[in-house]
């Protein structure tokens, strides 16, 4: 990792700010114009389509915009199952992922991460429960739903190891969805108790269904959200990482997630894989 870090500050010190971290780019890309991105559009704020008109918007969408832009190309989204996304990846379909994926250490055995933002997943319920779910200690014993391909239920499990098991109640019943959006399908069906999500993301959702969700308590762990490169090309990774430190500097990353409700996830610094750089 030192390596790494070297050569990311080197990449950041050396190039201009218009086109920064550029001329690391691999050569199919400058070539190109392009930088290919895989998305599942699903994840409001993050990412999703908007139903009038099916154009891409999000935070990750106007991150990665204002990235590319950095880097004098262009932004090819990709649309792809959350399941494929990172084979999309390992196996040059896509040159990236930016799909509010959170950085993991068992991901990190196929991809590097350059973080952007700070998650943790959080429980909620509907309104109508709200006399039932007063803290998160009242979930004991009951059915959550979550999606089953990210963290979520490994988090959960531990949470209800040390606040449930650990204080003799039953354990909390783990429900595992194809996505978020299935979850909160099936908390409006009343098969789940209650839904875990990321933080990030409940602001949106409960601005567009007002008086319908319920928070339960604060998020229970933390994550960093990151862009996924592949393993062996550190070159546009760095690349990234400097155009990312100008947009830290310059103001434009604060002012891209201050439009989306979620400036106070900010990081403080440039992170690869969970650490962050000098």
């Amino acid at each position: 990792m030192n390596k790494c870090l070297a050569g990311l500050g080197l990449a950041i010190a050396w190039f201009g700010v218009t086109t920064v971290g550029a001329a690391q780019l691999p050569e199919r890309i400058k070539s190109a114009g392009k930088v290919t991105v895989a998305t599942q559009p699903v994840y409001p704020p993050m990412e999703y389509k908007d139903p009038a008109t099916g154009e891409l918007k999000g935070l990750d969408i106007d991150l990665g915009r204002a990235l590319a832009k950095q880097l004098g190309v262009e932004v090819n989204w990709s649309e792809t199952a959350f399941e494929q996304i990172i084979p999309a990846v390992t196996t040059g379909r896509a040159d990236l992922v930016h799909s509010g994926m959170s950085d993991l250490p068992k991901r990190r055995e196929a991809l590097d991460f350059l973080d952007y933002m700070k998650s943790g997943p959080q429980f909620y319920s509907v309104v109508s429960r709200k006399d039932d779910f007063r803290t998160p200690a009242d979930l004991c014993g009951k059915t959550i739903g979550m999606s089953r391909v990210t963290l979520f239920p490994d988090q959960a499990t531990k949470w209800s190891a040390q606040n449930c098991e650990a204080s003799g109640k039953p354990p909390i019943v783990i429900f595992g969805t194809q996505s978020s959006a299935d979850a909160r399908t099936q908390l409006r069906q009343g098969r789940v108790d209650a839904v875990v999500q990321g933080a990030e993301t409940l602001p949106f959702l409960m601005g567009q269904e007002k008086d319908t969700y319920l928070l339960i308590g604060e998020p229970f762990d933390h994550v960093y959200q990151g862009i996924g490169f592949a393993k062996g090309a550190p070159g546009l990774r760095d690349s990234y990482a400097a155009a990312f430190r100008v947009l830290m500097e310059n103001g434009e990353y604060r002012k891209i997630l201050a439009s989306h409700g979620l400036e106070a996830l900010a990081l403080d610094g440039v992170y690869i894989n969970g650490e962050r750089v000098k």
